[in-house]
């Protein structure tokens, strides 16, 4: 159930995408007057899943959800169309209507998202308790307890885009304070890369005390005479006071006997308490706004607008340091490019709005950029012939554009199967 709403969410949100994609470029060619033959959802080789015809425009669903197309008259494009050529400028409005109104579209997901839900996170500034690191972590040199200050010298404001930032910026160094000193801990050659193909969520992560806030319903601890409210400061006499340290702990002693140390107000108590063999007591710990003050933004609509632009313009710019990424030859996050099981993979195993919304604008800005790439077949190719056109006033020959045309899709086939072969081979992998 769970492979299937992430399923119907990717083709939900690649069905959106790729109707407003191609919208632009039809409402381009209506605005000057050019025939529009063709608006096709997902590509129809051989044969269509629906269609129908309303004035001079086959509209469509095709069966191979790799995009879609709009075919029209005087454009070279995914139809092969090569009759009836507009003026220069005019088509390059037209080639780049579609990437526009996926920027647009972006930006208009997030002046809603903002006016609805703001914007929350947590400071990390709060993380006074210090950070949790995993084995990843340590390389950095960071331990447990450290409190990050910066990332090569420059504030973090939000905790959860630390990683982000080490990864887009291509981070050298890491400030922390440790024990009441200042350190600059040097990022080693190659950490990048392993960052990048990191599973785990928990690269770093704060730390809480354990006090307890709940009991499942079936609770050792409670059993065991544990109350609400309770410190658990120990476990076999081994300090635990963070959540983490209990956990990890605990692993240990599945389906053992073991001491637990609480303090209840001003009282240290201890209690026996046979662990279950998940190695779990049945305790939640409480809201972590106990511990910290996050950060919360409220937007009208008027105000949502222009911060709607700029959190588009931020994400333009951050898929662009991904894109110079794949460049990089320490980094090679080449070896990371995923397919449709990997973006697929990226929405939730339940139906959240927030979280889809989020990923649709997220997908609508790499669309956008992958299609101005200079590529035949993209509308990036298109224009670059254009250009040329335009600067040399000399269009390129009609056979060549076909041959340049099928040169492009080659690629972008090749580009097809190694991302999804990527997906493949990490599938069995795992």
């Amino acid at each position: 159930m769970e492979v299937t709403i992430k399923i119907i969410q990717f083709l939900f949100s690649l069905s959106i995408l790729v109707i407003i994609h191609e919208l632009g470029h039809f409402l381009a060619a209506k605005a000057f007057k050019t025939r529009v033959e063709k608006f096709y959802l997902f590509f129809n080789p051989w044969f269509s899943i629906f269609k129908f015809r309303y004035g001079e425009t086959e509209y469509g669903i095709g069966w191979l959800p790799l995009g879609g197309y709009v075919k029209i008259a005087g454009m070279i494009d995914e139809s092969m169309d090569k009759e009836q050529l507009k003026k220069g400028w005019q088509r390059l409005i037209i080639m780049l209507g579609g990437v526009t109104m996926n920027i647009f579209l972006a930006i208009l997901i997030y002046i809603f998202m903002l006016n609805i839900w703001g914007e929350e996170y947590l400071p990390t500034s709060e993380v006074k308790y210090g950070i949790r690191v995993d084995s990843l972590a340590m390389e950095t040199g960071l331990r447990d307890g450290d409190k990050i200050l910066s990332i090569d010298n420059e504030p973090v404001e939000n905790f959860n885009k630390i990683p982000e930032k080490i990864i887009l910026d291509d981070a050298k160094t890491i400030q922390v304070e440790r024990e009441g000193d200042i350190l600059s801990l040097n990022i080693p050659e190659g950490f990048l890369n392993k960052l990048i193909k990191h599973k785990s969520p928990e690269f770093i992560s704060f730390r809480i005390p354990f006090e307890v806030g709940e009991f499942t319903k079936k609770s050792a601890a409670r059993d065991a005479g544990i109350e609400l409210n309770d410190k658990i400061i120990a476990l076999n006499e081994k300090p635990t006071v963070y959540f983490s340290d209990f956990y990890n702990e605990i692993q240990k002693h599945k389906s053992e006997e073991v001491t637990v140390t609480i303090v209840r107000s001003a009282d240290t108590m201890h209690f026996r308490v046979n662990v279950p063999e998940e190695g779990k007591l049945g305790i939640y710990h409480k809201p972590l706004d106990n511990y910290f003050s996050f950060k919360k933004e409220n937007y009208s609509f008027f105000e949502a607008i222009p911060a709607g632009v700029v959190k588009a313009y931020n994400g333009v710019g951050n898929y662009l340091k991904q894109l110079k990424l794949l460049f990089n030859p320490e980094v090679k996050a080449y070896e990371s490019v995923g397919g449709f099981i990997t973006i697929g993979s990226i929405f939730p195993s339940e139906w959240q709005w927030q979280s889809f919304w989020t990923l649709t604008a997220f997908l609508s800005i790499m669309l956008a950029i992958l299609n101005v790439l200079p590529i035949p077949a993209l509308d990036g190719g298109h224009v670059m012939f254009l250009m040329y056109e335009m600067i040399t006033r000399r269009k390129p020959s009609d056979k060549f554009m076909e041959y340049a045309q099928i040169t492009g899709m080659v690629i972008l086939f090749a580009l097809l199967i190694f991302a999804n072969g990527n997906d493949i081979i990490k599938l069995f992998r795992n």
